[in-house]
């Protein structure tokens, strides 16, 4: 989130002045957008994995400042509840093997934890949302203590006013009020982060949104929250509702959430996104840095930029620019969409389809985008964290050879034929074919036999107690699926039985 937060309470006149120097920002940075060269140089790729702590009976425990201490390495962080950790990976060139390179980070990053959490009596759960965490884990002692952490539920209950709602559909349909944001840190992902050159910036988040909705059904992880079985990728709908600072005036007037899709194709570049979120959305955490921007920039200097870094961080968009002024500056998108786990190869998989399926439409993505309505587009990304693999999306047509867009496709259907295409997107960018070419593989083989994540939990619930699950089976659940989540096959080859 940029800057050090070092206190949870502002003025009227911290605003004002946090406000003035956003503006400052977004002039500097769309200078040193439009300067030559800048932000050149070859695609890496890294990433961002938010994991669960339990205990020996599968239950959140929030120990999570007491397994941090028992380690020194800097990947690790805190997250902003005490039974989540995030592992920071080291980042590398996309070319060559990247996915063999993340596996290496993930493996020593998870080893690492897990020999931290042991010392405590946790254990490493990753999962989009931990299916045995209760609305009693979430309340507002389930907060990390830090003040970056009570600045921002601070300023979220401050806008909103009044509690935040959750009415998700499903199964189970839920209907609460929460009074913490800690509800959005039952959420867990995988987030990728790809450095991209200002010029190659629009198409390749273009490419990005489009391959999103296909990307997130397939991979879906978090079917189950408080005990409800809710949409296949609940984590979506929780994320978007728990931090909602909207309030009666704001939904009225249509002001965007702050955790959304997006509203158009993009086609000014990276700027665009970086000037309406400032527009759109007002500050809740008005830290101004010590540096001027302007003059920075004037003097020949990179600028932090940190106040627009940080305003950035409270703008949760599921595919979002990231400006860095680390290597003289560059660009990079984070891919926000992907859930945590089951496995390392099923979170490679989904990241080298997502990847290589963005790389691979791009090359067609000014046409696609010109006959395929921004609309469609945001219905398919919802559709598929709703119902995931049994989702029925609209694709462009002629992209992969599906029909015209007035018919719908079957994602599994859908991802059999996209394959190709992000196979010869990681190709064109030098990943070597040992590397990818196994991980599509996994990809191809949980659309045929049609078990994701969100399935096979379904699944082994429904065999353990149909209905609505009981603590009994969502324990057992959660059980069965970290011992074969340690064992590491694929999601698709998971057994369903006791």
């Amino acid at each position: 989130m940029g800057l050090e937060i070092d206190r949870d309470r502002f003025e009227a006149v911290d605003y004002k002045k946090f406000s003035e120097r956003l503006g400052d920002c977004l002039l500097t940075l769309e200078t040193l957008l439009g300067r030559s060269g800048f932000g050149e140089g070859p695609p890496t790729i890294g990433a961002e994995l938010e994991v669960a702590l339990i205990d020996a009976a599968a239950r959140p425990i929030p120990l999570a400042v007491e397994v941090l201490r028992e380690t020194v390495d800097p990947r690790m962080t805190l997250e902003i509840d005490r039974f989540n950790l995030e592992c920071n990976l080291r980042y590398g060139p996309l070319a060559g093997a990247p996915f063999a390179a993340l596996r290496r980070e993930l493996e020593d990053a998870h080893t690492e934890l897990s020999r931290a959490a042991a010392l405590h009596g946790a254990r490493i759960a990753m999962v989009g949302i931990l299916p045995t965490v209760q609305a009693s884990d979430l309340d507002s002692t389930a907060m990390t203590d830090t003040a970056r952490y009570r600045a921002l539920a601070f300023a979220l209950r401050e806008a909103r006013q009044a509690p935040f709602r959750l009415d998700i559909d499903g199964d189970d349909p839920l209907l609460m009020d929460c009074d913490s944001v800690t509800f959005e840190g039952a959420a867990t992902s995988l987030q990728l982060h790809l450095r991209v050159a200002p010029k190659d910036f629009a198409p390749l988040f273009n490419a990005i949104q489009l391959a999103t909705a296909p990307a997130i059904a397939l991979a879906a992880n978090s079917p189950i929250f408080i005990g409800h079985r809710l949409w296949d990728e609940t984590r979506v709908a929780l994320f978007k509702q728990a931090v909602d600072e909207r309030d009666a005036v704001a939904k009225q007037s249509q002001r965007l959430p702050r955790v959304g899709f997006g509203t158009h194709w993009l086609r000014e570049g990276a700027f665009e996104l970086f000037r309406d979120a400032v527009e759109i959305f007002p500050p809740l955490l008005p830290i101004l840095d010590k540096e001027d921007p302007l003059a920075c920039l004037e003097n020949g200097g990179v600028p932090s930029l940190q106040e627009i870094r940080l305003h950035q961080g409270t703008v949760w968009s599921w595919n979002r620019p990231v400006y860095d002024p680390a290597d003289g500056g560059h660009l990079r998108i984070e891919l926000r969409a992907l859930p945590s786990g089951p496995t390392m190869t099923d979170m490679l998989a989904n990241s080298a389809f997502l990847v290589g399926l963005a790389y691979g439409l791009v090359p067609e993505i000014e046409t696609l985008i010109d006959r395929f309505d921004f609309a469609d587009a945001h219905a398919n990304f919802y559709r598929a964290a709703q119902e995931g693999l049994d989702a029925e999306l609209v694709w462009p047509d002629g992209a992969a050879g599906v029909a015209a867009p007035g018919d719908r496709i079957r994602v599994a259907e859908l991802v059999l034929k996209l394959i190709e295409v992000a196979r010869r997107g990681l190709r064109a960018h030098g990943v070597n074919a040992t590397d990818s070419d196994p991980l599509l593989e996994v990809i191809s083989a949980r659309a045929r036999n049609g078990q994701s994540g969100a399935v096979w939990q379904r699944s082994m619930l429904e065999l353990l107690e149909p209905g609505r699950p009981d603590d009994a089976a969502l324990t057992q659940m959660v059980q069965r699926y970290v011992l074969l989540s340690t064992e590491g096959t694929p999601v698709h080859t998971w057994p369903v039985e006791r």
